[in-house]
């Protein structure tokens, strides 16, 4: 471990015992280094890789503040991270949702309200109307999910899910089920949530969107095996039987 990472250790202590509390103020810098034991300018690395890991923040002219810590904001690089994966990895990543969100739609059926039920049908709605239109579809997709999983009422649990629930993968799979004609069965399947979640029918929330999720997973394992079968090229058996 070296000596940032080190430092980096005994603030992030700190906030974990409760001595910085989230929206404590940090002691000035000479004072944090010297309570430490560290020089100025570890501890100002340190700073500074918890200031990106959004653990602290820095307020011009006023000083160092530990942040609020909530989910959204310590995990909002996830999402980021999930755009740059590629192949198999995305697999392991539908993978993940399969395990995951199914058991969030059926929270969200025992303790969803009537709003996020009304937002929820908008969001379904729009998707039937936008049938053709995929920049659109995927708009409305990423929101139906969004509305659905806040409220399981655990944010934690939808600020992982945002986050592996990549946009850019969504939109890559709405093309691919419009252009095989599958997007009518694909709108059908978030008809069958919001009827479950209408219900307040939690096992059949969980099933209906462990079906819905495994479509996804199916159309992208084939969509990738496809893929690689494209870049691999014809074989030319004749050829290697004669060497």
């Amino acid at each position: 471990m070296s000596l940032t990472d080190k430092a980096i250790t005994r603030i992030r202590e700190m906030i974990q015992s409760g001595e910085l509390p989230p929206g404590a103020k940090l002691p000035p810098e000479q004072q944090l280094a010297s309570d430490l034991g560290l020089s100025r300018n570890l501890m100002r690395e340190a700073v500074k890789a918890l200031v990106v890991a959004r653990v602290l923040e820095i307020r011009r002219g006023d000083g160092t503040y530990v942040t609020s810590l909530e989910p959204a904001l310590l995990l909002e690089g996830l999402s980021s991270a999930v755009e740059l994966l590629q192949g198999d990895t995305l697999l392991e990543l539908t993978e993940v949702r399969r395990l995951f969100e199914p058991i969030a739609t059926g929270l969200a059926a025992s303790r969803i309200s009537e709003d996020a039920l009304a937002d929820v049908r908008g969001h379904l709605d729009a998707m039937r109307r936008a049938r053709d239109d995929v920049e659109l579809l995927n708009e409305h997709d990423v929101a139906f999910h969004r509305a659905v999983i806040a409220a399981a009422g655990n944010a934690t649990l939808a600020t992982l899910l945002d986050g592996i629930s990549s946009r850019t993968v969504r939109a890559r799979v709405w093309r691919g089920l419009v252009d095989d004609n599958a997007g009518d069965r694909t709108v059908a399947e978030h008809e069958a949530i919001y009827a479950a979640l209408l219900a307040r029918d939690s096992p059949l929330a969980e099933a209906a969107s462990l079906i819905h999720v495994s479509t996804t997973e199916q159309w992208l394992r084939q969509h990738l095996r496809s893929s690689k079968a494209t870049e691999a090229g014809p074989r030319d058996d004749q050829g290697a039987a004669g060497t």
